[in-house]
């Protein structure tokens, strides 16, 4: 299994970055993870005309599925005609889509699936649950070839991350905070990732959904007072193989 990322950025992206998505591949088969803005240039580079297997879409904000509304228009609109794909969101994400413009549809080209639930995909079990956020979020689980990636999508402190992230090759984690504010909230900061992902006993642990300006090489040093793994952060173009 590979992932490539996409983009690592909440919010919106920094120059020369772009929100969050992940190209995840295996045995020829090439799922996405998320497509914030600026995924999708970055995913041509990589699948010519959008030729991609499916989509999984973790929740209904922009920086995490507009995109989706561009890989659309390359497939309605390119130079290639390809067979339907499946989409797996929670409720929210095709509506959002489709409200940006009254045609192309997205039931035209994809195959909608709601998330939360569990999906044999291609070569791959999809498994995820719901973890809590502003809007309905589905953390996802993948695992195909003796390997598994669990990714958490946007989430708040939640007991359900130290499952969702059980004995994993590789945690990919909302880091948003370098701060950890009282009270409720719908994020993590990047020490919490680290707690959360030796909770899980991740064997990799991938920061993600850093807030535009954050100092990266702080968000590391504070998830490494929790997590002792192998710890990265994301970096648009960076690959992980686990095989």
């Amino acid at each position: 299994m590979k992932i490539t990322v996409l983009g690592s950025c909440a919010a919106w992206p920094e120059p020369g970055r772009a929100c969050a998505g992940f190209l995840v591949e295996h045995a020829g088969f090439r799922l996405v993870l998320d497509l914030g803005f600026g995924t999708l240039p970055r995913l041509l580079a990589l699948c010519p005309h959008g030729d991609v297997d499916a989509v999984v879409v973790t929740h209904q904000h922009s920086d995490h599925c507009v995109d989706l509304n561009g890989l659309l228009r390359v497939r309605h609109y390119g130079e290639r005609t390809f067979d339907r794909i499946p989409l797996y969101c929670p409720p929210g994400v095709a509506e959002l889509v489709d409200g940006l413009e009254p045609e192309p549809r997205l039931a035209e080209l994809f195959d909608v699936h709601e998330l939360p639930a569990t999906h044999d995909l291609g070569p791959f079990a999809l498994t995820s649950v719901e973890l809590p956020h502003h809007v309905t979020n589905a953390g996802v689980r993948l695992r195909a070839g003796g390997r598994t990636v669990a990714y958490t999508g946007d989430t708040g402190p939640s007991e359900r991350l130290a499952e969702l992230g059980r004995d994993v090759d590789l945690y990919i984690v909302d880091a948003t905070l370098q701060h950890q504010p009282d009270g409720p909230r719908n994020v993590l900061s990047a020490a919490e990732a680290g707690y959360w992902a030796a909770q899980a006993r991740a064997r990799r642990l991938l920061l993600t959904h850093f807030w535009p300006g954050n100092d990266r090489d702080v968000s590391l040093r504070q998830a490494a007072e929790h997590f002792s793994g192998d710890l990265l952060a994301a970096d648009e173009g960076l690959v992980v193989d686990l095989d």
